[in-house]
């Protein structure tokens, strides 16, 4: 499975009909848990909101600051604003980092990223390939290679499983790793499923 590709999650957000988009975003705002808290860079909204769409149409709660707290001021950050993103960030079982090649210029990254690492070790990468990338694997900066990273890979009856994979033959399934459980070595590589 090549990872994310920029257009198809483009594609995604943009092809959501209205009522579908309001719907979602309104049992989002709801919510006071979330399954996952979506770190990613605003100069990825369009991208993310596609990935935002893909995790909740496979049954995951997600939280993305834009989208449940919509009122959240990003020009100006206050202590209250990094306070609410701290609770939000309590209040979900793990972190994915939607990884690009603007990843870097977020500060928000760091700071999320090492707040739930501190707390619950519970963060995954999620990487977005520039669109017509059609790589099965990603580099990235060394202290990312501390987490694992997300594949989506149809099960054995063809339904779409998000995977956490630190190496092609150590992983388990997103849904027991949320549960606290430890990836491990098998004898199928991942990249032949």
């Amino acid at each position: 499975m090549p990872l994310y590709d920029e257009a198809y999650l483009r594609n995604l957000s943009r092809n959501q009909p209205l009522f579908e988009s309001d719907k979602m975003f309104s049992e989002s705002k709801k919510k006071t848990s979330f399954d996952i808290f979506l770190s990613h860079s605003f100069l990825d909204k369009e991208a993310v909101y596609g990935l935002y769409y893909e995790l909740t149409n496979l049954g995951f709660s997600v939280y993305v600051d834009w989208i449940v707290d919509s009122d959240l001021d990003r020009t100006n950050v206050t202590k209250e604003s990094a306070k609410l993103i701290q609770k939000r960030l309590r209040s979900s079982k793990t972190l994915l980092l939607a990884i690009s090649q603007n990843s870097d210029l977020s500060k928000w990254i760091p700071w999320e990223l090492g707040y739930v690492d501190g707390h619950t070790q519970l963060c995954a990468l999620i990487p977005v390939a520039k669109s017509g990338d059609s790589r099965y694997t990603f580099t990235r900066r060394e202290y990312l290679l501390l987490y694992p990273f997300i594949k989506k890979i149809p099960d054995n009856f063809g339904i779409n499983k998000l995977w956490v994979a630190d190496s092609n033959t150590k992983y388990i399934v997103f849904e027991e790793w949320l549960k606290n459980e430890n990836l491990f070595e098998r004898d199928v590589n991942i990249a032949e499923l």
